[in-house]
C-alpha cells in the first residue's frame, strides 16, 4: 500500500515552504515535509529533552519505481544534516502502527519510540533522534 498526501495538504506545506522534494535523474523520488510544527498529540511523548529546538518531519513518501533503493535513508541523512545545521538537536516524527516498512527504516536510522498518538487511522507511534 502506499500513500499519497492530499494534494491540498502538500500546496499548503509549499507554501509554508516545508516541502522537500528529492530527484534521481530528474525524476521526482522522494518528498517530504520538514518544521517545527507539530500536533497537539505530541504531548504524548516523552521526549528526551523536550525544551531543546527540533524539527518534525511530515509524510516521508518514496516514489514506488524507487522504494527499496536507498532512498529513503539517504533522505533521513539529508533532513538529520539540515537539521543539525539549522541548530536543531533533535529530529522527530509519527509513524503509522501497521506500517513495517516505515518503522523499519526510523528504527535502522536509529529513532526511538517515545510515545503513541491516536489518530482517524489508528494508532501512530512518536518517535525521535537526538542528533
Amino acid at each position: 500500500m502506499n500513500y499519497i498526501p492530499p494534494v491540498k495538504i502538500l500546496k499548503e506545506t509549499s507554501k509554508k515552504k516545508h516541502l522537500y522534494v528529492g530527484q534521481v535523474h530528474d525524476e521526482i523520488a522522494v518528498i517530504f515535509g520538514l518544521s517545527q510544527e507539530y500536533d497537539k498529540e505530541y504531548k504524548n511523548g516523552t521526549w528526551k529533552e523536550p525544551e531543546k529546538p527540533f524539527y518534525v518531519i511530515h509524510r516521508l513518501c518514496v516514489h514506488p519505481r524507487f522504494q527499496n533503493k536507498g532512498v529513503a535513508r539517504q533522505a533521513m541523512k539529508y533532513i538529520e544534516n539540515i537539521v543539525a545545521l539549522d541548530g536543531g538537536q533533535a529530529v522527530r516524527l509519527d509513524v503509522f502502527s501497521q506500517n513495517p516498512y516505515a518503522l523499519w527504516l526510523y528504527q535502522q536510522c536509529g529513532y526511538q519510540k517515545v510515545g503513541m498518538a491516536e489518530w482517524r487511522k489508528g494508532i501512530f507511534y512518536l518517535m525521535e533522534k537526538y542528533l
